[in-house]
């Protein structure tokens, strides 16, 4: 793959064309790759070394719990897990419910996170620099429900290489399809943009959450999925071609 064509699949992915049959979902997902980099900075530098987003890191977390690593909370990865396994499940129901109107989906799922990220960030502004025990586990399930609901829309939408909370398999994609490993390097350009949507919110969470407060990053992320609701929500009204089921 040329150099040219890796920008022209960039340029694409952030500016679709009219007959894209994706429609404003990839850069509207890109924004939700970002909103996930800064709620998981969150809650990994002061809600207890605990991910909201990124569930593989908190099995992971839960067996060095278990084997007694300090600084790592079991109840903390346990609640994570858990709230993140009801945002699925609610998830699935907004998909489930509008299972032909991509669109009316990404809506209801975007509104339903912003209520839930919301809310973690009024609990998180009456803690600007300390949140205690209580109010720590109710920012850590509201925000796993958030993440939840949103990486069940993710997989109902199906835009490839765009999950909004996995890099795993986006990066093997990317090694894998490479040139070094006898491929054409194909979809290089949206990858790359989904890894670099989720290193910029962590970036953007961890300067705001060290150098400011704790409620920072989650207003960022508030104002972002109000952002997206509104676009969604404009563009899908008159159930244009891309909002049928992929």
């Amino acid at each position: 793959m040329t150099e040219a064509r890796v920008w022209h699949d960039i340029a694409a992915t952030l500016r679709p064309r009219r007959d894209d049959p994706h429609g404003p979902l990839p850069p509207l997902l890109l924004a939700l790759t970002l909103v996930t980099g800064l709620v998981d900075a969150t809650s990994y530098l002061k809600l207890g070394h605990v991910f909201v987003a990124n569930m593989t890191g908190n099995v992971v977390f839960l067996g060095f719990g278990i084997a007694g690593a300090g600084g790592i909370s079991v109840w903390a990865s346990l609640t994570a897990l858990g709230a993140f396994l009801v945002g699925g499940v609610a998830g699935g129901r907004i998909g489930a419910h509008w299972p032909n109107n991509r669109g009316r989906q990404l809506t209801a799922t975007t509104t339903t996170e912003l209520l839930l990220v919301a809310g973690g960030l009024v609990i998180a502004a009456f803690s600007p620099h300390h949140i205690g025990t209580v109010s720590r586990y109710a920012v850590i399930v509201l925000l796993a429900v958030a993440m939840g609901v949103q990486n069940a829309a993710a997989r109902k939408l199906a835009v490839p290489d765009l999950t909004t909370t996995v890099l795993t398999m986006t990066l093997t994609g990317v090694a894998a399809d490479s040139k070094l490993a006898g491929g054409d390097g194909a979809k290089l350009g949206p990858r790359a943009l989904s890894v670099a949507a989720m290193l910029l919110g962590a970036l953007i969470g961890g300067a705001l959450v060290l150098k400011i407060d704790n409620p920072a990053p989650l207003a960022l992320a508030t104002a972002l999925l109000a952002v997206v609701s509104f676009v969604i929500y404009r563009a899908s009204r008159s159930t244009p071609t891309w909002t049928h089921a992929a």
